[in-house]
C-alpha cells in the first residue's frame, strides 16, 4: 500500500504496480479516497512588503522604489514606510494603508466609528502626541487606539497599564489624530472667546507701566481679548506651578507650552493669526522693542498675581515661523523652603550643615540647568545668621531677592563678570560670599583665593557627578595644589519628580527594574507608582524632591588630587570611601516609595 501511494504521489499509476505476495488482498487506500483529502502540503502564502504592495496599487513607481531602497541600505535599521514618507512619493493614507495589510491591522481613515471623550481622558494630551496613538472608543475591557505607528508594539504595555484596558489597534493617519485631538482637548480646541471671556484685563498688575512706540504693534497687543488671552496664560501657569512658559510658532499653528515639574506639557494651541499680537502684548510688558523682530531681546515683567508679587524673564528668539518666546516664571515662595525640606537623608543633610558652618573653604553644587542648585544655595544662605554675618552674592542674572543678602548682579558688556565683582566684594568684609557659577579659570583662581583667606564661598559648576567637579577645575586651569587645599565639599544632585499621593499604588518590579536595583546592590519585589488621575495631570508624578551626592574631602583625598588624578581614578577612591552616588540616592528614594526607578534612571542616566 505504501508502494502505491509513493508511486502515484511521483505520478504513475498505482493500478499497474506489481504487489509483493500476500498484500493484493489488502484494500487500497487509494481506491475510494483521493490521496489528496488525506494528506497535502501546506500552501505558503508569502505576505507582500509595504513597497510591493504600493507598487502593485500603483502608488510608486520601480524608480522611486529603487530610490528608496537606496536610501534605506544608507539608513540601515529605518523602516522603509518612513523612508517612503520622508520622499513624499505617495501620501501618508496610501502608505499607512499598505503597512496595516502587512500587519494585518484595520485601516481607518476617515475613522469610521465616533470617538468618545471618556476613552481620550484615559491618556495625557502630551503622552497622546508625543507617541502618536490615542484612545478612540471603549467597551468593557476592550480599548480601541489609533496609532500612526503600529510597528511601536512596545507602547501597548504602557498604554495597557495606564489604562487598565486591553487595546486594540487600528491604524489611522496623522491628520485623523490631530482632529481627534483638537475634537476632545479642552484647550488644544481653538475657542479663544471661551478662554478669555471670564478674566479680567487687570486679573495681573503690572508693576511698571511701559511705553509704546509702533503704532500697528502697539494697537494689536493692547487690545483687550489679547490683553486678556496673555493675562489667562500667563495666570494658569502660575496656578499649575510651571517654571517656563513656551510659546512656539509653527507652520500653520501656534503651540503653547508650560514646564511644570521639568517637563514640558502642551497645554493650548491658539490660531497661528494670534502670534504676533501675543508677541507684542508680552514685550510690551516687558518694555522690549516691538518692533524688532530679527534680533533675541531679554526683558523683566514684574507682576502681581493674586495679592503675590511674581517675576517674569521674556526671552525672544527668532525661529523660521516667527519669533519664539519663553517666560521664566519666578516665584519667592517656590524657594522658601527649608533645607530639611528638598529630600536630603538625614546622614546627608547632618555632614552638609555643618560644611555651610565652615569659617572657610569652598562649598560647590554641581549639575544641569533646572536640578535645583539655586534653591539648594538659597536654603543653605537662610540656614546662616544674617544678622552676625556679612553674605554677600555675586549672581547672573538675580533670581530671587533675598531680603538680609546683599546681591550683586553681573555685566559682562561693561566689564563686571564674575571675576571683577567677586574681586571687588573681597574689599567689602565679607564673611560669605555665594557665586552664581564658576566658568573660567579666573573666577575659579579669585574664588580660590578668597576661600584661602579665610572666606566661606558657595558656588556652582556644571558637572555630571561630584567627582568630576574636582577634574573640571583642574582643566579650566587651576592648580591641583590650590584646588586641595580649598575645596571643602561637593554635592551633585538632581531633582526627580515625586509619586501622586492621590493616585499611588503598590505594584511588582518588572525584570529590568530588578537588575538596575541590583546593580546598586538593592533587592526589592514590589515598589510604588503613581496610576494617574486628575490632580497629576495622569502622569502619576505631582510635585518634585532632590537626589544628592555629597563629597567630603578628606586628608587622603586631597594627597590623590595634588597628584592631578584622571576622573575615573578619582571616581574609584571616593566610592570605595563610601561615596553614596545619585543613582544610589536614589534607588533609596524608590524603596522608600517616594519616587520610581524609571524616574532615577531618566535623570541619571549621565552617570
Amino acid at each position: 500500500m505504501l508502494k502505491r501511494w509513493i508511486s502515484f504521489s511521483q505520478g504513475g499509476n498505482p493500478q499497474q504496480e506489481k504487489e509483493p505476495d500476500g498484500l493484493d488482498e489488502l484494500p487500497s487506500i487509494t481506491d475510494d479516497l483521493d490521496v489528496h483529502e488525506l494528506w497535502s502540503p501546506p500552501k505558503k502564502t508569502q505576505r507582500k512588503t509595504v513597497e510591493q504592495l504600493l507598487l502593485d496599487r500603483g502608488h510608486i513607481t520601480q524608480d522611486q522604489l529603487e530610490q528608496a531602497l537606496q536610501i534605506q541600505r544608507k539608513m540601515p535599521g529605518k523602516p522603509m514606510a518612513q523612508v517612503l514618507m520622508s520622499m513624499n512619493v505617495a501620501s501618508e493614507a496610501q502608505i499607512l494603508s499598505a503597512l496595516a495589510e502587512t500587519l494585518d491591522l484595520p485601516f481607518q481613515s476617515p475613522l469610521k466609528e465616533p470617538t468618545t471623550k471618556e476613552a481620550f481622558d484615559l491618556l495625557p494630551l502630551d503622552y497622546i502626541r508625543k507617541y502618536q496613538i490615542v484612545p478612540l472608543h471603549f467597551e468593557e475591557d476592550i480599548l480601541t487606539v489609533g496609532m500612526v505607528d503600529p510597528s511601536n508594539v512596545f507602547i501597548l504595555d504602557e498604554v495597557k497599564r495606564r489604562t487598565q484596558k486591553l487595546p486594540k489597534v487600528c491604524v489611522i493617519t496623522s491628520a485623523d489624530l490631530q482632529r481627534v485631538i483638537e475634537q476632545h482637548s479642552e484647550s488644544a480646541g481653538v475657542e479663544v472667546d471661551e478662554i478669555i471671556k471670564d478674566v479680567a484685563e487687570d486679573d495681573i498688575q503690572l508693576i511698571q507701566a511701559q511705553s509704546e512706540d509702533v503704532a500697528d504693534l502697539e494697537k494689536m497687543g493692547s487690545e483687550s481679548p489679547i490683553i486678556r488671552f496673555v493675562n489667562y496664560v500667563i495666570h494658569d501657569a502660575v496656578k499649575q506651578s510651571a517654571s517656563d512658559i513656551h510659546i512656539e510658532p509653527k507652520e500653520k499653528s501656534l503651540k503653547i507650552r508650560y514646564r511644570i515639574d521639568g517637563v514640558l506639557f502642551e497645554t493650548m494651541t491658539p490660531p497661528a493669526s494670534m502670534h504676533p499680537a501675543i508677541i507684542s502684548r508680552l514685550k510690551i510688558m516687558a518694555n522690549l522693542d516691538i518692533a524688532e523682530r530679527r534680533l533675541p531681546q531679554d526683558g523683566r515683567i514684574r507682576a502681581v498675581i493674586n495679592d503675590r508679587k511674581i517675576d517674569l524673564r521674556l526671552s525672544t528668539l527668532p525661529c523660521t515661523y516667527g519669533e519664539k518666546a519663553v517666560i521664566r516664571i519666578l516665584d519667592n515662595k517656590s524657594i522658601q523652603v527649608n533645607l530639611e525640606d528638598l529630600g536630603f537623608n538625614p546622614e546627608i543633610l547632618d555632614v552638609w550643615k555643618r560644611q555651610i558652618d565652615e569659617p572657610h573653604g569652598i562649598i560647590l553644587v554641581t549639575g544641569p540647568t533646572g536640578s535645583g542648585k539655586t534653591t539648594t544655595l538659597y536654603a543653605s544662605l537662610r540656614q546662616m545668621d544674617a544678622q552676625r554675618m556679612n553674605i554677600s552674592t555675586v549672581e547672573d542674572p538675580i533670581e530671587y531677592n533675598l531680603s538680609a543678602v546683599n546681591q550683586t548682579q553681573v555685566h559682562e558688556k561693561i566689564g563686571m563678570t564674575f571675576a571683577a565683582a567677586l574681586r571687588s566684594l573681597l574689599r567689602q568684609d565679607p564673611d560669605v560670599i555665594m557665586l552664581g557659577e564658576i566658568r573660567d579659570a579666573e573666577t575659579a583662581r579669585t574664588a580660590i583665593q578668597a576661600a584661602l583667606t579665610g572666606h566661606l564661598v558657595l558656588s556652582t559648576l556644571h558637572t555630571n557627578d561630584a567627582p568630576s567637579s574636582i577634574t573640571r577645575l583642574i582643566n579650566i586651569g587651576v592648580e591641583p595644589y590650590l584646588i586641595a587645599s580649598a575645596v571643602n565639599a561637593v554635592l551633585a544632585q538632581r531633582l526627580v519628580r515625586r509619586i501622586c499621593d492621590n493616585c499611588k499604588e503598590e505594584h511588582r518590579l518588572t525584570e529590568e527594574e530588578k537588575k538596575y536595583l541590583a546593580a546598586q546592590g538593592f533587592e526589592a519585589e514590589k515598589a510604588w507608582r503613581g496610576k494617574g488621575c486628575e490632580k497629576c495631570r495622569r502622569t502619576g508624578y505631582s510635585g518634585r524632591q532632590g537626589i544628592y551626592e555629597l563629597l567630603v574631602m578628606d586628608d587622603n583625598l586631597r594627597d590623590l588630587v595634588t597628584r592631578n588624578p584622571d576622573v575615573t581614578a578619582f571616581r574609584r577612591m571616593c566610592r570605595d570611601r563610601g561615596l553614596v552616588t545619585l543613582r544610589q540616592d536614589g534607588f533609596r528614594k524608590v524603596l522608600s516609595g517616594l519616587t520610581t526607578v524609571e524616574e532615577v534612571i531618566r535623570v541619571t542616566e549621565s552617570n
